[in-house]
């Protein structure tokens, strides 16, 4: 069967890592596996969001979590936010359970190891494309997950534009400096981030911001003590 029969053929992937080599080597992948012929890469996920919002329509997003301007699972967040319709994948050499359920809480649809070997990651996206959530073999997902307070819940509940809002607030930038990269008044922001304080739980700014960059990998790998 032809990629062009397959019905997980896709055209149009975006690859998220900062390592060249990799994305180059995920590249070469899709494109014989899948017929992808317009990959287009991000190094950061400023980067990503940017060709995001340039008009970058891809129909899968293959992600690392260690990017140089993403805190853990906060990256997940921002891209199932802008692109709600798109599958992400985690692709990460960080595959604790308790990071993998993480992931999977934040919005992702599969995640795999960085060190599976090629058939593996091409059985993986495969199987997204199918609309199912994939997982590493061995995989236990935390039962006890969804009954916790969950601060990647609470981010998961903002706007896109909340969620552009708090990354500059992240950034350190004042009301009239977000309005000013945002094109929007600033009482418009003054009213977003009452809203997002409101829905994060939280009392100022500041508290905002700790609960942003708390959806950590060491928040995660942390809360429970050492991984059995």
């Amino acid at each position: 069967m032809t990629p062009a029969q397959d019905i997980t053929a896709v055209s149009a992937v975006m690859v998220i890592d900062d390592h060249p080599l990799f994305c180059e080597a995920l590249t070469m992948t899709l494109g014989a596996a899948f017929g992808a012929d317009a990959v287009v890469s991000a190094n950061s996920m400023r980067d990503a969001l940017a060709k995001l919002a340039a008009g970058a329509a891809p129909e899968l997003i293959l992600l690392d979590l260690n990017l140089p301007d993403v805190s853990g699972m906060d990256g997940i967040v921002r891209l199932t936010s802008v692109a709600p319709r798109t599958p992400v994948v985690v692709v990460s050499s960080l595959s604790d359970d308790r990071v993998i359920a993480s992931a999977l809480r934040a919005g992702a649809a599969g995640f795999i190891p960085k060190d599976s070997p090629r058939d593996v990651l091409v059985g993986a996206v495969r199987a997204v494309l199918r609309g199912a959530t994939w997982t590493p073999e061995g995989f236990i997902p935390d039962s006890d997950a969804a009954s916790r307070d969950d601060p990647i819940a609470r981010l998961k509940d903002l706007t896109p534009q909340q969620m552009r809002i708090l990354q500059l607030v992240c950034e350190g930038k004042l009301n009239k400096q977000i309005a000013y990269d945002l094109g929007i008044a600033e009482t418009t922001v003054k009213a977003h981030i009452s809203a997002i304080l409101r829905k994060l739980g939280v009392q100022s700014r500041t508290q905002a911001v700790l609960v942003a960059q708390g959806v950590s990998f060491a928040s995660i790998l942390q809360s429970e003590g050492p991984a059995q």
